[in-house]
């Protein structure tokens, strides 16, 4: 296909947010993006499931939900809510969608949260406390006037860098739920007092706690505590179906030559997710097998380390044959399709992280019948099965002859990626979620337990302390 027949995909242009932290709101008429319509879900997990999901939302008609994080673009929180929030209001719940604002300062304080809560050495100091607090403070003045005026019924709120928030806003009448997407334990709260300290006040003005894994349960806090794990909507621009000419046109965008087997990964670039390791595994490899590495991701506004790690590896490559550093455009849909077309190119998926709260871009990678490479951590063994969903290893060498057997054995891959894709249909497509998020309302809301939910007072263990 020759440049003369390459035709760019026209970015759209964004008003989202507004200054006051609005992404969606129905009330105003901010409505900047949607989902498919309800019944298309229908042939990918049935009629009954659907009708589960109508009748649930029957019960709870009336009530307000609002969600806040701290990005409207970038990471897999941000990703769900594009879907997740439109999706609830198709279904006659009406849900906002807001994000946190803050200075450079106070996202640099929250990501040393947010790795520090993943296991990072250190602690939180009196000077990072001090921006932590005057943050929340002027967003909770910047959001107070909009808040009272909406009066949510129930507020989710997504992470550690809002976390704050309830001790400035919540109303009595009101329910509040964290949402906890990232890989913490316990022990590691145990072991930094501070830390501990820190997360532990502000839980005391919740209702209730969301994990997405029972080994992220930290039983000690006098809470309800509810597990799922996250999602991907399977018709959203990310993962719907693409046509030869789609995938083509991205890789002549970025001169991939697609007669080279491509091996791929996705994501923030963040020092958890074993960038190196990849890098490492394709030199390893090509000596081997012929192929190309695509390393592919794009910056968040609340991620301060984004770009110098991206640097830090476009210096790193420069000039090794066969590798690409890529950062996607800002544009949500851009970048969605682009991801796509990546993915559905690839003949391996990548993501060897070290701490992943679950990994999306696994999910799509599996959902895409793709063979994966990933590590056995966090969340992921919820979604990999070692040897038949995806494949795990933990050094570089292990990756590489990974890689080199799959692409020797092409049938071995293609029946890992058919696995994957069944098991993803199974168990993380969005609307199977959003049935839980609204089996938690009503039980925050009407106190009704739905006949599906599980109650458990057992205490909860890694998983590999249960084997050990």
């Amino acid at each position: 296909m020759g440049k003369e027949t390459f035709k760019p995909i026209e970015p759209v242009e964004e008003s989202y947010p507004l200054e006051d932290g609005t992404v969606y709101s129905p009330r105003r008429g901010i409505r900047p993006f949607s989902v498919s319509p309800l019944e298309e879900y229908v042939p990918l997990v049935g009629e009954e499931k659907i009708e589960k999901i109508h009748r649930l939302a029957r019960k709870l008609k009336g009530i307000k939900v609002l969600e806040v994080n701290s990005c409207a673009r970038g990471g897999g929180v941000a990703e769900m809510l594009h879907s997740q929030v439109p999706f609830m209001n198709q279904l006659g719940i009406e849900d906002e969608w807001k994000v946190i604002r803050g200075k450079e300062s106070f996202f640099q304080v929250t990501k040393e949260i947010h790795n520090l809560l993943q296991g990072k050495k250190g602690t939180l100091t009196r000077h990072m406390l001090r921006i932590y607090h005057r943050a929340l403070t002027e967003a909770a003045e910047l959001h107070r006037e909009e808040h009272d005026k909406y009066g949510p019924d129930i507020e989710i709120i997504h992470d550690p860098q809002p976390f704050g928030l309830a001790r400035h806003l919540k109303k009595n009448n009101e329910k509040w739920l964290w949402r906890c997407h990232i890989d913490v334990e316990e022990e590691t709260l145990e072991a930094n007092p501070v830390l501990w300290q820190f997360v532990s006040s502000w839980a005391d003005f919740y209702d209730a706690v969301m994990f997405s894994g029972a080994h992220y349960v930290i039983q000690h806090w006098p809470l309800p505590k509810f597990i799922s794990p996250p999602f991907i909507d399977p018709l959203s621009t990310k993962n719907k179906d693409l046509g030869f000419d789609e995938i083509a046109r991205v890789l002549e965008k970025y001169q991939i030559d697609s007669s080279i087997p491509l091996l791929v990964q996705v994501g923030r670039f963040d020092p958890w997710k074993g960038i190196d390791t990849t890098i490492s595994a394709y030199k390893l490899a090509r000596g081997e097998v012929n192929c190309q590495l695509i390393i592919a991701g794009n910056m968040a506004s609340d991620d301060p380390e984004g770009m110098r790690i991206f640097n830090q590896i476009c210096e790193d490559t420069k000039g090794e044959p066969g590798i690409r550093i890529i950062s996607l455009p800002d544009d949500i849909e851009v970048n969605a399709l682009e991801v796509n077309a990546l993915q559905r190119a690839a003949r391996i998926i990548l993501q060897p992280s070290t701490k992943e709260g679950f990994g999306l871009v696994i999910t799509e990678a599996m959902w895409k019948k793709k063979p994966v490479i990933t590590r056995e951590v966090g969340s992921i063994p919820l979604q990999v099965r070692g040897g038949e969903t995806g494949f795990f290893i933990n050094s570089s060498r292990k990756a590489a002859r990974r890689i080199v057997r799959l692409l020797n054995n092409p049938k071995e891959a293609e029946l890992a990626g058919n696995k994957a894709h069944q098991y993803v249909r199974e168990h993380f497509l969005m609307p199977d979620r959003i049935a839980d998020y609204l089996r938690v309302f009503n039980q925050m809301v009407n106190d009704e337990m739905d006949e599906e939910s599980i109650i458990s007072y057992h205490p909860w263990f890694k998983l590999r302390k249960r084997r050990a």
